[in-house]
């Protein structure tokens, strides 16, 4: 992500990204644009930390159960063994990043990608503004932290949807990001198709 890229090039960035219509809870937090100007280094250096275990923690887990898959039926029970062992650490996992959600700047968004998210704000947001975005994933048991910036901001009757796009993000969480939206759109289509 690039700091100088235009306003059209960011929108164009977010745009390229598949953006799901879904409620995940995130925090909002401004920041100015100075705290911004930063490098990929010094932001994953100032990341809370039990951001920069998530993202480890969910590819260890996916990596560790590959091999498993494919040795047939006399190693179900073992790979439903460790299924229930890393379901365990999710669940401990989702209690810690929860710890680090703050009421105060908690929202829910509209819709999510791997290029920002959009959401309902009650005020006016400035183009240009920047934000500090954690995301919860509940259905990943995992947390994205994010710094971002609003690109669009559209009045829908008496609120405004804004569009912040993702300016420092960890390549791995934009990664998690996009096989959420992947593995909620899944769920999404076999809904409908069931109904």
């Amino acid at each position: 992500m690039s700091d100088n890229d235009t306003l059209d090039v960011k929108r164009e960035k977010f745009s390229s990204f598949f953006l799901i219509e879904h409620p995940i809870t995130i925090n909002i937090v401004p920041i100015t644009s100075d705290a911004t100007n930063i490098d990929m280094k010094t932001f994953e250096q100032s990341m809370p930390y039990a951001f920069r275990i998530s993202a480890e923690m969910s590819e260890i887990e996916s990596q560790a159960l590959r091999p498993f898959r494919n040795m047939g039926e006399k190693f179900e029970e073992l790979i439903d063994y460790l299924q229930l062992q890393a379901r365990k650490m999710d669940l401990m996992m989702s209690y810690i990043l929860q710890q680090q959600d703050n009421e105060e700047f908690r929202a829910t968004t509209q819709k999510f990608g791997g290029g920002g998210l959009s959401v309902y704000s009650s005020t006016q947001v400035n183009l240009g503004e920047c934000v500090e975005a954690k995301l919860f994933l509940e259905d990943e048991a995992a947390a994205v932290y994010t710094y971002a910036e609003a690109i669009n901001c559209k009045k829908i009757e008496d609120r405004y949807l804004v569009d912040y796009y993702f300016t420092h993000i960890r390549e791995q969480d934009q990664e998690l990001l996009v096989r959420a939206s992947l593995h909620l759109q899944t769920k999404q289509l076999r809904i409908q198709k069931n109904s």
